[in-house]
């Protein structure tokens, strides 16, 4: 018994003989395309001068996908220069310091220039401080040098509740903080000393990464925020501008034309409730520990 496709053929010779050509045609150019990216695009693709994009948006409160991303671009020869968008309102101490590192790191090797969006305050501005330029726009609100922990007492109402706290402390200030109790003096003076130390590195940093007076920076940082304009009066962005104009500087830096391929990271992924926290600035209040300092 004779099958469907041979009856066809016979039935269509001219027909099946075309679509025969057609597939083997269709056949040879996607082998050919595959070949040429394999062996010539791709690796132009590769090699390709391009520009790095590291977006720092919302709170800082992870480090490691923005500093794993700085570190990737470090890496790549065919990435130039960078541009560090920053939109952010700040976030906890230490992934601040930590993304400060990498770009402070990266701009020994790579031209790095800052733009800041709509918010880089305190460890947003922590992050791009190190940068070779910052731009921000005149609106951009910025600064905001200073550290703050919040501490609640809700002692009197677990008292209603009939709640009374009954831990056991290896130290004094072990339960430094807690919320069962008015915090004492001792702890004050102890919470007191913490925040100076890390608004102190605070200082430093910036003044040493914007080549600046350590007083001078010092007298700035009492927490107030600035517009981008004010900003750049103080001396704590160099240029004013948005992302286009910081785009632009960082092009004439590496020498490579506008439209030069850009490769941005890295992947955006922020909960439902850490995307509504960074709308309202709310960093101290992140579940975790009882008490977290924060760049803000």
């Amino acid at each position: 018994m004779e099958t469907s496709k041979t009856k066809f053929s016979q039935r269509h010779p001219l027909i099946f003989g075309f679509m025969l050509i057609i597939t083997a045609v269709v056949t040879f150019m996607l082998a050919m395309a595959v070949f040429n990216f394999l062996f010539f695009d791709g690796p132009k693709l590769r090699t390709q001068p391009k520009i790095g994009v590291v977006n720092v948006s919302g709170l800082i409160t992870d480090s490691r996908d923005i500093v794993d991303w700085i570190q990737e671009l470090e890496e790549k020869d065919s990435v130039k220069g960078v541009l560090l968008r920053v939109n952010s309102p700040g976030g906890v101490v230490a992934p601040s310091q930590e993304v400060f590192r990498a770009v402070k790191d990266l701009a020994r090797e790579k031209p790095v220039v800052a733009s800041l969006g709509s918010v880089a305050a305190s460890g947003g501005y922590y992050a791009a401080s190190p940068a070779g330029v910052i731009v921000a726009n005149p609106g951009t609100l910025t600064a905001s040098i200073g550290v703050k922990v919040t501490l609640t007492n809700i002692q009197e109402l677990l008292q209603k509740l009939g709640i009374e706290d009954q831990g056991v402390y290896s130290g004094e200030f072990k339960d430094a903080g807690t919320v069962s109790r008015p915090m004492t003096e001792e702890e004050r003076e102890y919470f007191q000393g913490l925040v100076d130390d890390m608004h102190e590195q605070f200082v430093q940093d910036v003044a040493l990464a914007r080549d600046m007076d350590e007083q001078r920076v010092y007298d700035l940082a009492d927490g107030r925020a600035m517009t981008g304009r004010q900003a750049l009066e103080a001396g704590l962005v160099d240029e004013l501008g948005g992302r286009s104009e910081a785009l632009d500087i960082l092009c004439e830096k590496v020498q490579l034309p506008r439209d030069a391929k850009q490769l941005e990271g890295p992947e955006e992924r922020m909960s439902i409730l850490r995307r509504i926290l960074s709308e309202f600035s709310l960093g101290d209040n992140i579940p975790g520990p009882r008490w977290i300092f924060t760049y803000e």
